[in-house]
């Protein structure tokens, strides 16, 4: 009996033994940084679940360990989406301002960008101010605004308030994060910039300042302090929030639902990877290419979407796509509505630095915040 025993603890350890090799040996199949060279993304795995092997990942996370005031639990599917604040139209201290001309084009809030401190700010040019919330919806403020056309905003990771006219003034406001005082202005117009109208985004890489030209190359125009840059360096795309890479993404052919992201290594100035995309819906336009802190990149897409019903109908919304940043592998994925008013808007979605998208929804009563992430 005591011969028997012995014989099965060995049995146990051997089998033990094997699983843990198994492991090891799996775990050493997923290539490191720079791994792709060029990857096209087949139609079921770009429309799907993280494909190739790689393990289950979540798009976001808390470097302190327990989830953050404000934020959803990641991974509680009975918790997809958060409305984080209602606003109505108007002018008061909980209002956004909508404006309908019998000529001219209607405007409503651009765009919105999430501070450091997890705070969404609300770009309100019809009443010509900046809206800031804090992450549970309670209105904390307003910034007043100096430019007469301003259509984006951008948060710097100290704080800063990065406002862009591209039109008017065709300028980048820099104001003060704590006095709200504008700190500069950095002009648009110069070398590589051809048509000001023509810019598609405002972003900041350290202290630096850069705007980006018909959705490529981005182009340096001055610091955090309003001194402006005369030699304006390009970079190749929208940095991302690790600081390792730069992306972009351009639509090949919106119908037949066809799109690609790429990547190039920051440190080395190398291509990274370029991954093609085939979605089973036509394309309407790119609405977000960001990434969160730990590098993690966002590409939201608004298409005609399959309603999933068993007939061929189809309605306007937005998928979102969470990609690898060592390969663009898709991480996870989730279908959000699309503004379809005919309010002029510059950009409806941002990324919060610990993972997941605030957007903003217009309807005829307001506009609703609402927070999402990839399942």
């Amino acid at each position: 009996m005591k011969g028997s025993k012995q014989g099965v603890v060995v049995l146990v350890l051997i089998v033990l033994a094997l699983g843990v090799a198994l492991v090891t040996a799996r775990s050493g199949t997923r290539g490191g940084a720079g791994s792709d060279s060029r990857t096209d993304e087949p139609a079921a795995q770009a429309a799907a679940t993280p494909s190739g092997g790689a393990p289950a990942r979540t798009p976001s996370g808390n470097p302190g360990g327990g989830p953050q005031a404000g934020t959803p639990r990641k991974g509680d599917s009975s918790k997809p989406r958060e409305v984080i604040a209602e606003l109505g139209w108007g002018s008061g201290p909980s209002q956004l301002g909508r404006e309908r001309l019998q000529e001219g084009n209607p405007e409503a809030p651009m765009s919105l960008a999430v501070t450091p401190l997890g705070d969404v700010v609300v770009l309100d040019q019809v009443n010509g101010r900046l809206v800031r919330l804090d992450g549970e919806g309670k209105v904390l403020g307003t910034t007043p605004l100096t430019q007469q056309t301003p259509q984006d905003v951008t948060v710097a990771k100290d704080g800063s308030l990065l406002v862009l006219d591209r039109l008017k003034d065709k300028s980048v406001a820099i104001i003060d994060p704590y006095t709200g005082s504008l700190r500069g202005e950095l002009p648009l117009q110069g070398e590589g910039i051809p048509n000001t109208g023509g810019i598609t985004g405002t972003f900041v890489e350290g202290d630096s300042v850069y705007v980006e030209r018909e959705h490529g190359a981005l182009i340096r125009i001055g610091d955090l302090s309003g001194k402006v840059d005369t030699t304006r360096p390009e970079i190749p795309g929208r940095p991302t929030r690790d600081g390792r890479a730069y992306i972009l993404a351009r639509i090949i052919d919106a119908p037949g639902g066809r799109l690609f992201v790429n990547a190039v290594d920051r440190q080395s100035g190398q291509h990274r990877y370029t991954r093609e995309y085939r979605l089973q819906f036509p394309l309407l336009f790119i609405t977000l290419l960001d990434s969160d802190r730990s590098g993690v990149i966002y590409l939201g897409v608004a298409g005609e979407l399959p309603t999933g019903k068993a007939s061929p109908a189809s309605e306007a919304g937005v998928r979102l796509f969470c990609l690898d940043p060592v390969d663009g592998k898709v991480l996870g994925q989730t279908d959000l509505p699309l503004n379809t008013m005919p309010e002029e808007t510059f950009r409806d979605f941002t990324v919060l630095d610990e993972g997941g998208v605030v957007y903003q929804y217009r309807t005829e009563n307001g506009v609703s915040l609402r927070r999402a992430d990839c399942h």
